[in-house]
């Protein structure tokens, strides 16, 4: 892997993360395009998450500082009744339960589902299930204004557990099962970007662990730089771009974009 791929992959990686286009689907065409094996990677996967990972960590840095404040008063015993980021670490760690279930099949998912067949069927099926959700969202009168109990975590919680098959996307589950419960946009993406980080940090665990017990780092310093830097880059615009955008338009502009997605990926492979 020479500076060239590093950057393209580490770019495509920050922006797809966090918009819902799914980056395994975009990852598959890169494969392709650049006759690279980003599965025997798993040295640069590692560097691409971290990248992403920092990404969100600073944007909502006031969240996870209040969250790292109130865990450490939970432990001195020092917890005010009803903190809001005691709560929020209580509904992120629910939403993380069902992604940790599915995840134990991973390998299984991975052997079924990363193909290009596969992945067109789930950017195709996506793209309908936003416009729905969107509908759905409409007709809703009253909206909430965030996520407010257990419930409501855990079923968005499940949603990014699908995400685990590729093609389908892990914010844009999130968001469409926060759409399906009547809370904002803007404010359902910052749960999933939240929610994100303790997915990440589990995923590079896993990768690291493999990578401990299969082999060495397989990629030169410089690429691991500049895939990690791309990615951090591009990762954080994503973020701001996407809670920007939420807050006038809807998923329906993605939708389009995972339907024309899907017929370059039918055009292409299949």
């Amino acid at each position: 892997m020479n500076f060239i791929d590093a950057a393209i992959l580490g770019a495509l990686q920050g922006i797809t993360e966090f918009l819902p286009i799914s980056s395994s689907g975009h990852l598959i065409l890169a494969e392709k395009f650049m006759n690279l094996d980003i599965e025997s990677l798993k040295s640069f996967d590692v560097m691409l998450n971290l990248g992403t990972l920092l990404a969100v960590l600073i944007y909502f840095w006031q969240e996870v500082k209040g969250m790292i404040i109130a865990f450490w008063k939970f432990i001195v015993r020092k917890l005010p009744a009803n903190d809001p980021h005691a709560k929020l670490i209580v509904y992120l760690v629910l939403g993380t339960i069902p992604a940790v279930i599915v995840g134990l099949f991973g390998d299984t998912i991975d052997e079924h589902f990363r193909n290009a067949k596969s992945v067109t069927v789930m950017m195709l099926m996506v793209a309908i299930v936003f416009v729905i959700a969107e509908l759905f969202y409409k007709k809703v009168k009253a909206k909430k204004v965030e996520v407010g109990s257990w419930k409501q975590a855990l079923i968005i919680g499940i949603a990014q557990s699908f995400a685990l098959v590729p093609g389908i996307s892990r914010s844009g589950s999130t968001i469409v099962a926060g759409l399906f419960q009547g809370i904002e946009r803007e404010n359902v993406a910052k749960f999933s970007f939240l929610l994100s980080i303790p997915a990440v940090c589990g995923a590079i665990t896993l990768t690291g662990i493999k990578i401990l017990k299969h082999g060495t780092v397989n990629v030169a310093m410089g690429p691991l730089f500049i895939g990690f830097l791309m990615s951090f880059i591009f990762g954080i615009l994503s973020v701001a771009f996407l809670m920007k955008f939420l807050k006038k338009h809807s998923l329906n502009t993605f939708a389009v974009y995972r339907i024309l997605f899907a017929i370059l990926l039918f055009t292409y492979f299949l």
